[in-house]
């Protein structure tokens, strides 16, 4: 089977291009700063908390009316902007965040250039999402999960109910004044919202960001919550 990339929900197979991924098994900088203090042996290390985007590079090719197939599939990449979800048949259970960059020199073949090979390279958000952190875990009552990675996931909390209560992840709680019927909580860009309502006003925390630290972790909600519903976006660098 040839293998294949998925770029904001259309694959290279659609438009007759064959991808390899050998660029896709590497891993992103950890974005850090280094500082010399004199009298002192070895640079000061300071951790910035995160890791850098990085470019994933895919040889690809396409064998035959190369003219047309590239132009088709340069086109679609071009017309999607900011970042897209990127999947490859090397990783079907991960997927990226990656915004498509252009820039691509293809190195024609065969009778009346029908053929035709080239690099398609995206910049990429570090993190491999797990396909399965995408599935939202339903709790009715306290309970736990386990995140299965080394790394602490931001997830998407949505709690039910209406009137005022609280939900606790791990040491992390989340104090909610006012719903009605449920309310959103991202814990990455950290806002609160119920459709395209804002609903920053209606939620605090006890922290400047909420995750699901790696390992077991409980889950509790007190108060007008009846139910509460994690998607736990769970990631590998």
């Amino acid at each position: 089977m040839r293998q294949y990339l998925t770029f904001a929900g259309k694959s290279s197979h659609d438009f007759g291009i064959a991808i390899s991924g050998e660029a896709t098994f590497n891993a992103p900088e950890r974005d850090y700063s280094s500082v010399s203090v004199p009298g002192r042996n070895g640079d000061l290390i300071i951790d910035n908390g995160n890791f850098k985007n990085m470019p994933v590079t895919y040889p690809a090719a396409a064998i035959k009316d190369m003219p047309q197939r590239t132009s088709d599939f340069f086109n679609y990449l071009a017309s999607k902007i900011g970042y897209q979800r990127l999947e490859d048949t090397y990783h079907p259970d991960e997927y990226r965040l990656a915004q498509y960059t252009g820039g691509v020199e293809v190195k024609s073949s065969g009778y009346m250039n029908r053929e035709g090979q080239f690099d398609i390279t995206f910049n990429c958000k570090p993190q491999r999402f797990l396909k399965s952190g995408e599935n939202a875990l339903k709790f009715n009552a306290n309970g736990s999960f386990l995140n299965p990675t080394n790394f602490e996931a931001k997830p998407k909390i949505r709690a039910f109910g209406t009137g005022a209560g609280t939900v606790g992840i791990g040491s992390y709680l989340i104090m909610i004044t006012e719903m009605d019927e449920y309310i959103d909580i991202d814990c990455d860009l950290m806002d609160a919202f119920k459709g395209a309502t804002n609903m920053n006003s209606k939620v605090s925390f006890n922290a400047a960001q909420i995750s699901i630290p790696t390992g077991e972790s409980g889950l509790t909600f007190s108060g007008d919550i009846t139910s509460v519903e994690v998607t736990p976006r769970w990631f590998k660098i």
